[in-house]
């Protein structure tokens, strides 16, 4: 690399040619900030009387590698938005023209430690020129026209949004552990960038395997390039949510490119993710933390039978993440406030337009509190409801029974009841199919709203289905993530005492002649056994070992009494599963009297 010290003007002096590279930005610098302030530095620098010159910062070139020119060629690798400013001016304004060698120096990262003036670079910029900047300009020029124009055009509108692909496209194809910042993915990129293409092959399968995902995410998340159903469904959970990128981008790997997925199965696992977040939403359960969940589901489907291993996957998922059960929603959409909820109208709109054909346009309307929620109520409004209307009022307002949607609501206002539907435009000439129960009734009390509660909370919980999976499935499942688990732990790392470690060893020949297919997991500080299922805990002591099994004491068939009721204590030391019978070994001798109350326990994890 050379970097010399001179006047603009020997630079811009016709025996050499600067070729933009195809990829590069356009011309980003503002008026009234860039331009201005080399505009200040250009008259600050004119009325100096000293022949002395004005740094403008740097131009960073190298060779084309075009021999065929009658001149020489550079490609411009940092420079073009002042170049471009100031074509025309010539005299007194100095650059650093540092030309680089093509054998010798890596232009992308020579751009990346002299970028620091004029207008930040985005993500997209770094990612793109570090996948393009080093090649040939003839390579760069074809790659980016074949693959990488084509990817800024689907983003074109939402630059950001291509940060969030970059971020989820990286941990999709990593299977990452943590959610990155979208502004800092770059990094993480210029990591992960050289093992993918190692994995592909070649740069060229990179780029074009980048561009088929980047079509998967702004079909999801910007709605493009997709139609009919498909389009629809997508466009709700992306109204719900939009951290099940990872996911969808795995399902649509499977239905368009690996053929692992039907159009019917895509759509259905769309509408379970759906269910999953709306119900958990009604019922008030955490939303953190979600991204890490719906990445954990896109590794868990794989590429064969991706709809059965995602509902397994959900399935699985154990307490604040749970899929809710048709119990818990119900109960929640009949008990629950829902007005004050972020899909509250999602829900509504469901219920209205769910199964037609002729789907209601309700963008333009809002909701509506057939009850008003005005604490000012009017008399024919107290009248009504009796004199525990206050009570009534505050119950009932903000219940499912008793919201809408309509396009009349500053009409309706506060109005009685036999108003609001009778008025132009009131319930009684409504085309709202939610409000075909408001308006065949001569009342609305309690009574009402609790009636058209129960209705549409069982409508919703048909719209928005339960998880319905194989139990076989799960307990398959489960089966293969403990042998997945024991083949990475060590029983020789659990702590034991050598009196402990001798009784163990006896008895887990043992064990292993009761079932061969046994897994034992090395826990913390205990090692359990599962038969599929649990039914065994081993816990060392200092000069014993005990064994928690997972039995009902008052079950259990011991003859000679050697059994304890482990519920008697609150919770035993070191042990990480749950059982009602707890024996004692204190030598081998007692391995014996044992074995027949384990095979008990293990007879029934098999159930």
């Amino acid at each position: 690399m050379k970097a010399i010290d001179r006047p603009l003007p020997h630079i811009l002096n016709g025996a050499s040619q600067f070729v933009i590279p195809v990829f590069q930005r356009d011309y980003t610098w503002r008026a009234e900030i860039q331009c201005a302030q080399l505009w200040r530095d250009i008259i600050l620098a004119s009325r100096t009387e000293v022949e002395q010159g004005h740094f403008l910062g740097s131009i960073v070139y190298i060779p084309t590698g075009d021999n065929s020119a009658g001149f020489t060629q550079w490609l411009l690798i940092d420079g073009q938005q002042r170049l471009t400013t100031i074509t025309l001016l010539i005299g007194r304004l100095l650059i650093v023209d540092v030309s680089l060698d093509r054998l010798l120096d890596d232009p992308q990262l020579i751009f990346e430690s002299l970028n620091s003036t004029g207008v930040d670079l985005s993500q997209s910029d770094l990612i793109r020129n570090f996948i393009l900047m080093r090649l040939p300009e003839k390579q760069q020029t074809a790659l980016y026209e074949i693959y990488w124009s084509k990817i800024e055009a689907l983003f074109r509108g939402s630059e950001w949004t291509f940060d969030a692909f970059a971020r989820d496209y990286v941990a999709l194809m990593s299977k990452a552990t943590k959610q990155e910042k979208s502004s800092e993915i770059y990094y993480a990129f210029r990591t992960f960038f050289p093992e993918l293409k190692q994995r592909l092959g070649s740069l060229e399968a990179c780029l074009e395997h980048m561009f088929r995902f980047a079509q998967y995410y702004a079909a999801f998340s910007l709605g493009r390039g997709v139609v009919g159903n498909r389009a629809r469904q997508l466009a709700r959970l992306r109204q719900l949510v939009d951290v099940p990128s990872l996911l969808i981008m795995q399902l649509f790997e499977c239905r368009d490119h690996l053929g692992s997925l039907t159009e019917d199965e895509f759509v259905e696992a769309i509408s379970i993710v759906e269910s999953y977040v709306l119900r958990r939403a009604i019922c008030g359960y955490q939303t953190r933390g979600y991204w890490q969940i719906f990445a954990n589901l896109a590794f868990s489907t794989g590429t064969t039978d991706v709809l059965a291993k995602l509902k397994v996957a959900l399935a699985r998922l154990r307490d604040s993440y749970r899929f809710p059960t048709d119990e818990e929603f119900i109960r929640a959409l009949k008990e629950n406030d829902l007005y004050g909820l972020r899909v509250c109208r999602h829900l509504l709109e469901g219920l209205e337009n769910h199964g037609s054909k002729e789907p209601t346009d309700t963008t333009s309307y809002s909701i509506e509190h057939i009850l008003p929620q005005n604490e000012r109520l009017r008399v024919e409004w107290r009248k009504m409801l009796g004199d525990d209307w206050k009570n009534t009022q505050k119950t009932w307002v903000h219940r499912l029974g008793n919201l809408t949607l309509t396009g009349y609501n500053s009409k309706y206002s506060d109005r009685p009841f036999e108003e609001k539907k009778t008025i132009t435009g009131g319930f009684s000439e409504s085309s709202v199919r939610l409000n075909k129960f408001v308006r065949e009734q001569l009342s609305w009390t309690a009574a009402e709203i609790e009636a058209r509660t129960k209705q549409l909370a069982s409508r919703a919980s048909k719209i928005w289905q339960p998880l319905i999976v194989d139990k076989a499935l799960i307990d398959a499942e489960n089966h293969a993530e403990k042998q997945r688990q024991a083949e990475k732990q060590s029983l020789e790392k659990v702590p034991m005492s050598n009196e402990a470690r001798s009784i163990f060893e006896v008895l887990r020949a043992k064990l292993l002649e009761i079932d061969t297919d046994v897994i034992e997991l090395a826990e913390r500080k205990s090692i359990s056994y599962h038969a599929p299922n649990f039914f065994l805990e081993v816990l060392p002591r200092r000069y014993r070992i005990s064994l928690l099994l997972a039995l009902d004491f008052d079950e259990l068939d011991d003859p000679l009494n050697i059994a304890q009721d482990a519920t008697q204590w609150k919770f035993l030391v070191n042990a990480t599963h749950e059982g009602g019978v707890l024996l004692n070994l204190g030598s081998t001798a007692d391995i014996e009297n044992a074995l027949p109350l384990i095979r008990q326990a293990h007879a029934a994890s098999e159930d």
